[in-house]
């Protein structure tokens, strides 16, 4: 006969189990929802009462605190409330042994009562502190993976720096600026590297290291640091209008800087001796990581720049997107974003990759675009960055007192300080040294005091820094350099305008003024066509006589720079809209001369010469009635100026060549 049934009293039972289990897993899901919620909610709130008290300090002309460091302090304050104000929600962790397996698994399948459950890896945790594993539920959710911040915040900070990119002093100082940004980046992290290995001899020495703490990690905190992000003196610089050339070797510096950083830090991780001891030195580990820099940073650079050449094309042969600007942004942030993945997904770097991106669509697919498409996306970029900048910073403060791996040592963050300063003054002085050699215009005195003094750290080494705390020694690291962050922001941020005053450094500078001329007349010939760096105006040429053509609406026609048996490969490439484009540019170009004794006098559309000839204005003569300048001259004086703001005046304007750009005189008010 068939079994008897169970009593009916435990078929409700178990089924009455098995409900309320589900509807306590369904309370857990809404309740982890409603805190992801609450989470973010948070830093919406922080970022809005960032915007609305950097509208006061606008207002109010207050410099003595930038918007990044207004961040922080929010943050901090939210994270002493999150810390100490809210009560722990969860009791449930509990340590299982797995003594069989010598390795941690990323994913780990849990039978409990015959229902399988899936955890995952969120990374080591010492013997010491298995009893301290955080019990705060919201504390846990407003810590973020590291990846948020390199897939999703990075990319539109790096991408804006390239896209907004202000070229014409960019390459006029072109050759000074990857000085400081390679080799000066690359002396830092060396000697970051050695002396905090001597700080680290010294803490084992008397008894302040109680963990692992190689060489190598000492090198990788060197890299580490050594990114630049002087955001908020940069700020200060452009509302002051500070010294242009000054702003540029700091801004190249600064964005070239992280590049060079972040494929150092790759390196150093890249270095695997081979032996028994794996932290030795090994001279083709060491060259092996040599080339893994080469490797990473030249492919960054193609893919960045082939990724900028195909959206140009796309733009160039898809010209009906004219039509509808929202799909023509959309698509020009698409491929600009998937830069960075592409380029991650492949192994290479995407921080190198979308900054090249942003400089070869700045100069090639902005173009193409539409003038609704232009004005938005460098209004998109620009919200873009200036949100995910500020939630960096937001996120520090908070990071202070969420993060639950800090590992405090004072002889450490002594130590890192007297590092950094010792590792930036070797980094400025001895190459300003070498590089004023062959500089016609100096780099003086106070302006490498004020680049000494505006090496401050922020969001890429904060970055670097949390992508893996792993270990001992890279959590001490990360604590570090969030102490270092706070200090650079807030002090140094803070002593900017001094310091500028101080340095004697001008201020209210239009972008195309140059300091006045000096006695010696070579000091006055033509400054921009022989500083502008040779590699740059090497290629030049060639990019405004056949690539532009190609890639764009603009510049001369193939049909004028191919030789003749050229001439149906010339009509096939060249798009009709050059030719309708050839009067307007030859109006820009009309005045950037480059020349010295060139004197021009503009009323409306008609331009006076010294030689007495009048014309319209595309039309540029010499003092002895000679023709200036070639179209690739024009064009480069163009293209340079072209991030620039021009100085317009009503009535009449004059127009004269002092070293390498223009200075527009007028004796009526600007506008």
């Amino acid at each position: 006969g068939a079994a008897p049934a169970p009593p009916r009293g435990r078929r409700l039972s178990g089924a009455g189990g098995r409900a309320m289990e589900e509807l306590a897993t369904e309370q857990e899901a809404e309740e982890s929802h409603r805190q992801d919620s609450v989470s973010l909610l948070t830093f919406i709130l922080l970022l809005t009462l960032t915007i609305l008290t950097i509208w006061l300090f606008k207002h109010r002309r207050v410099r003595f605190l930038h918007e990044t460091g207004l961040a922080m302090i929010y943050g901090l304050i939210v994270g002493v409330i999150l810390r100490y104000g809210t009560p722990s929600t969860s009791g449930h962790d509990k340590p299982f042994s797995c003594s069989q397996e010598d390795r941690p698994f990323t994913t780990l399948l849990v039978n409990v009562s015959g229902k399988f459950f899936e955890y995952t890896l969120k990374g080591e945790i010492s013997p010491g502190k298995i009893h301290n594993v955080e019990q705060n539920d919201m504390l846990r959710k407003v810590t973020f993976d590291p990846e948020v911040f390199f897939n999703i915040l990075l990319p539109p900070i790096i991408f804006h720096a390239g896209y907004s990119l202000k070229k014409r002093h960019f390459f006029r100082n072109l050759g000074s600026i990857l000085a400081y940004a390679f080799l000066g980046t690359a002396v830092s992290c060396f000697i970051i590297g050695n002396l905090m290995y001597g700080v680290v001899k010294l803490m084992k020495l008397v008894g302040q290291l109680s963990g692992k703490f190689y060489y190598t990690d000492c090198l990788l905190f060197g890299a580490i640091i050594s990114a630049t992000d002087p955001v908020t003196v940069l700020a200060i610089f452009n509302e002051l209008h500070a010294d242009v050339d000054l702003y540029a070797l700091l801004f190249g510096e600064s964005v070239l800087n992280d590049a060079v950083a972040i494929v150092l830090s790759s390196s150093i991780v890249a270095y695997q001796p081979t032996g028994e001891n794996t932290h030795a030195f090994d001279a083709a580990a060491f060259f092996k990581s040599v080339g893994v820099f080469l490797g990473i940073f030249s492919g960054s650079f193609m893919m960045g720049a082939v990724t900028g050449v195909v959206t140009a094309l796309i733009s160039f042969f898809f010209t009906k997107l004219h039509c509808f600007p929202l799909l023509e942004t959309a698509l020009f942030f698409l491929m600009s974003w998937s830069t960075f993945l592409l380029a991650e997904a492949c192994g290479f770097t995407g921080v190198v990759a979308v900054l090249f991106c942003g400089i070869t669509q700045a100069h090639y697919t902005y173009n193409n675009l539409s003038v609704e498409s232009r004005s938005r996306t460098k209004q998109l970029f620009e919200v873009l960055h200036f949100l995910a900048e500020n939630f960096i910073f937001s996120y520090m403060g908070l990071a202070l007192f969420t993060f639950q791996k800090h590992i405090f040592s004072p002889v450490f963050i002594i130590g890192a300080f007297v590092a950094i300063f010792l590792g930036r003054a070797a980094h400025i002085y001895p190459l300003s040294f070498l590089l004023n050699l062959g500089r016609r215009h100096k780099i003086s005195w106070n302006f490498q005091h004020m680049m000494m003094f505006s090496g401050l750290r922020g969001a890429m080494a904060f970055a670097l820094a949390i992508r893996d705390t792993a270990t001992y020694s890279h959590q001490m690291m990360f604590s570090t350099t969030l102490l270092i962050v706070f200090f650079t922001v807030w002090i140094v941020g803070g002593g900017t305008t001094p310091m500028l005053s101080w340095l004697n450094i001008r201020v209210g500078v239009d972008p195309d003024q140059d300091p006045p001329p000096t006695n010696d007349n070579s000091e006055r010939r033509n400054r921009t066509k022989q500083e502008s760096a040779w590699l740059f105006r090497l290629w030049y040429s060639f990019d405004h006589n056949y690539l532009k053509p190609i890639l764009t609406h603009s510049g001369p026609p193939l049909t004028t720079t191919l030789p003749s048996w050229c001439g149906l490969v010339a009509h096939c490439l060249t798009s009709p809209q050059v030719y309708d484009n050839q009067e307007q540019l030859r109006e820009e170009d009309s005045d950037f001369i480059l020349n010295d004794g060139d004197l021009t006098v503009t009323y409306g559309d008609t331009t006076i010469t010294a030689n007495g000839s009048s014309g319209p204005h595309t039309a540029t003569t010499s003092l002895d009635g000679r023709r200036t300048k070639s179209n690739s001259e024009e064009a480069l004086e163009r293209d340079l100026g072209a991030a620039d703001h021009e100085v317009t005046s009503r009535g009449t304007r004059l127009v004269f060549p002092l070293e390498d750009n223009l200075m527009c005189l007028s004796g009526f008010t600007k506008v």
